[in-house]
């Protein structure tokens, strides 16, 4: 049976929110950011990916003939609608019923490039050999450390609605990219079988 794109949509939803909630609850702890880091960069893309090839897969097993658009549109409209909605719920949950997560993420997330600064910055040290340059390294150092002092990070927030608007852009891009694949290689399938039957 094939469902329509717009309830794979909102299982899709459904799926998206139990991730979510399981990173929330199991692990908003020291490594809540890393955690919610790593379940956006590996688990959701293979969730998403998966709802699309399911939903064009079973369009082009029950239909004889499978346009571009059909595949495209079968691939794109459960993603879109799924991401829409988390995207919507989650800011909505960060920014309104628990704002203390939203504060560790900030304060995590803020940590984190501190981190990344000081790794790069030692690595760089070590390979230098001049001492112009290591003076030079050291003098932007300097400089960028004050916007990481607590005064300069107090008002930092990257879970704003400008900042969601963001990330669903690029989102959307792998949406795009992705129906577009499935969309080529599925009326590519569909051609190649009619020529096949008319032989």
């Amino acid at each position: 049976m094939t469902k329509s794109p717009s309830t794979l949509g909102i299982l899709l939803f459904g799926a998206t929110m139990i991730v979510f909630f399981v990173v929330y609850y199991f692990f908003s702890g020291v490594d809540y950011f890393d955690i919610s880091l790593k379940a956006n960069a590996f688990v959701l893309p293979i969730i998403y990916a998966g709802t699309a090839f399911w939903s064009v897969k079973s369009y082009w097993s029950s239909h004889r003939v499978v346009s571009f658009k059909d595949a495209f549109k079968r691939a794109f409209i459960p993603m879109f609608v799924g991401g829409i909605l988390s995207i919507v719920s989650i800011y909505s949950f960060l920014n309104f019923v628990d704002p203390d997560a939203k504060k560790l993420l900030n304060y995590q997330y803020v940590t984190r490039q501190k981190s990344e600064m000081d790794k790069e910055y030692q690595s760089a040290r070590k390979i230098l050999k001049h001492q112009k340059d290591i003076d030079e390294l050291d003098q932007k150092y300097k400089e960028r450390l004050p916007s990481f002092s607590p005064d300069a990070v107090k008002g930092k927030d990257m879970l704003t609605a400008s900042h969601f608007s963001g990330y669903f852009a690029a989102i959307l891009i792998f949406y795009v990219v992705l129906s577009l694949f499935f969309g080529a290689f599925f009326r590519t399938k569909t051609i190649y079988q009619e020529e096949q039957n008319q032989e």
